[in-house]
């Protein structure tokens, strides 16, 4: 993607720690990228399990233990509440499949997003009611369920909410609570997906019953780590800061992945989607196994994402997979359409003048607004909010946003200003949803507008891309490729992209929109792809670019994968 006001810009590199890095054994190309992500020292890459911080730092986690350890021996019928996105369904298949290991009598309920809405509301309490659970358990949802609690609670059941949204002034009266980012909770890691708070409090579990001695030969203990190919999955695909905890779990994932150990869902959805498992990537996870699980609850029911990471059939597990593929291009095609729409409704509009976007249609599908929204704000570099109607005549917006700009703590202060315009709102930093009448459209847009305006400051507007400067042409190797595809990468600890100046020696359209290129750099010859261009390169240009492995007709070679150009840098080093 090329924009007239993109600054490239080179992350810099504190030396010392490069050199401690690279004198401890560490390659040097990873020495630099990860001196460069804040890594002081090796310890910071030990992404063994027993690094990984102990449960008994969660607020709540052995009170959700105990809670659990005793419905469990009393054989009390627990149901599982869950989200319909990704990480939803994977805490929802690690609640299921952890919680029967150690015995718990335990089912599962998704509400539909077009009917029941989002989280644990009293509309679902009274759904599930002729269930008679004596405890629901919420995933990834229920902070911000204080109706649906006080209804639960009114009928004679308890909740465990395990979530990880930052919550609002009030908490829901639960009998517990587990979230990183709860008042009073001093658990260093606040990223913490909805899928890894479930596996914290089953590893609490797993503690509490091993104290009070309940495993025996009939009820071994579980191996817990058998889940982390769904912790990982989870992870990834919700977009949280992968700070060091986190990347252990995704590492441990990925290992039982690429060992061939992982669940038969996530087994099935790498076939479906032409992956190798021996060689998962967080690349992998995010843009390949995660739609296709969210694709069922943008378009469908969730059940079937759920039961997909929940069933041991794996004739049954590639059936569904099969299903999910085909609403993930369902969803494609709608999106691309909605794109189309947006774009035409921006063409009236100059970005560059505005803090935010706020977009609408009628035709729009509530299930791929977030998508829409994040296709956007990648264009524009503007926070946005793109919305749809919902069954009951409201509108429901999903916004996403760039780095500067708190969107959750955005719409907080948008609700305290106008109190009447948001019906329902929550998220993160970077993503949110909310919920207005249909009427409403122009006083959000305003509202938003206003608000970022001020919380905003002016160099968020502005595109920059940040690289790890050139790479030696030394390093442009099949192995280093592996090596850095590999690795652990995501949000907050982002993948490594280069820079340099390139000598264009021939160009194609290859696939109707993508650049074949035959590139010089120096006297070093590399294949390049840039996706998604269909304008031709000058004969020199600035590239930032992607070291990746191309597979092609069963062979294996590097290639640099465009994401960005510039103009060539007037002091370019050459290479030899």
């Amino acid at each position: 993607m090329t924009h007239p006001d993109l600054e490239i810009r080179r992350r810099p590199v504190p030396a010392p720690i490069e050199a401690s890095l690279r004198s401890g054994g560490m390659h040097p190309v990873l020495a630099r990228l990860y001196a460069a992500r804040g890594v002081r020292m090796s310890g910071e890459l030990d992404y063994r399990l027993g690094a990984m911080l102990p449960p008994q730092q969660l607020r709540n986690a052995e009170a959700a233990a105990a809670l659990l350890a005793d419905a469990i021996v009393r054989g009390d019928r627990m149901l599982i509440v869950a989200d319909y996105d990704c990480d939803g369904a994977t805490a929802c298949a690690v609640g299921l499949r952890g919680l029967r290991a150690m015995g718990a009598r335990v089912d599962f309920f998704v509400p539909n997003r077009f009917e029941l809405g989002y989280g644990l509301t009293p509309e679902l309490v009274d759904l599930v009611a002729p269930l008679q659970p004596e405890l629901l358990i919420t995933v990834d949802n229920g902070i911000a369920s204080i109706d649906g609690v006080a209804r639960a609670n009114a009928l004679g059941m308890r909740t465990l909410i395990t979530d990880h949204h930052l919550p609002a002034d009030e908490l829901p009266a639960a009998a517990c609570i587990v979230n990183p980012n709860q008042p009073r909770c001093d658990f260093p890691s606040k990223s913490l997906a909805g899928v890894g708070v479930m596996f914290y409090v089953l590893a609490a579990l797993r503690a509490e019953m091993r104290r009070r001695n309940l495993f025996t030969e009939s009820r071994p203990e579980p191996n817990l780590g058998a889940l982390l190919d769904l912790v990982a999955v989870g992870t990834v695909a919700d977009v949280v800061r992968l700070d060091q905890n986190n990347r252990i779990l995704v590492s441990q994932g990925l290992q039982r992945i690429r060992a061939g150990n992982a669940c038969v869902g996530i087994r099935a959805l790498f076939a479906i989607a032409g992956r190798k498992p021996e060689t998962a990537t967080t690349f992998d996870l995010g843009f390949a196994v995660g739609p296709r699980i969210n694709a069922a609850g943008r378009l469908s029911d969730m059940r079937l994402g759920i039961e997909c990471l929940a069933t041991d059939d794996m004739s049954r597990a590639l059936e569904i997979a099969r299903q999910l593929d085909e609403l993930n291009r369902e969803r494609r095609s709608i999106e691309s359409g909605m794109r189309l729409d947006a774009e035409a409704a921006l063409d009236g509009i100059d970005p560059a003048a505005r803090a935010t976007l706020t977009l609408f249609d009628p035709s729009w599908h509530q299930g791929v607004v977030g998508i829409l929204a994040g296709r956007i704000k990648d264009r524009c570099h503007r926070p946005t909010f793109a919305f749809a109607p919902n069954a009951s005549g409201e509108l429901r917006g999903s916004g996403r946003s760039i780095a500067g700009l708190h969107l959750r703590d955005c719409l907080d202060l948008v609700s305290k200003q106008h109190p009447t315009l948001l019906r329902r709102f929550g998220g993160h930093a970077a993503a949110a949803g909310v919920t207005i009448a249909a009427t409403d459209v122009a006083a959000f847009e305003a509202a938003f507008e206003a608000t970022a305006r001020r919380m905003l400051d002016a160099s968020a507007l502005s595109r920059v891309v940040e690289t790890d400067g050139a790479l030696e042409v030394e390093y442009m190797s099949y192995e280093v490729a592996r090596m850095l595809e590999a690795a652990i990468w995501g949000q907050g600890f982002p993948g490594p992209m280069f820079a340099d100046d390139f000598v264009i020696r021939n160009q194609r359209i290859v696939g109707g929109k993508h650049l074949r290129l035959h590139l010089e750099l120096g006297r070093h010859k590399v294949e390049g792809i840039f996706f998604n261009q269909a304008e031709p390169l000058p004969e020199r240009a600035h590239l930032v670019y992607r070291l990746r492995v191309n597979e092609y007709n069963g062979l294996s070679s590097v290639e640099v994968g465009v994401e960005h150009t510039g103009p060539v840098l007037p002091t370019a080093r050459r290479r030899t």
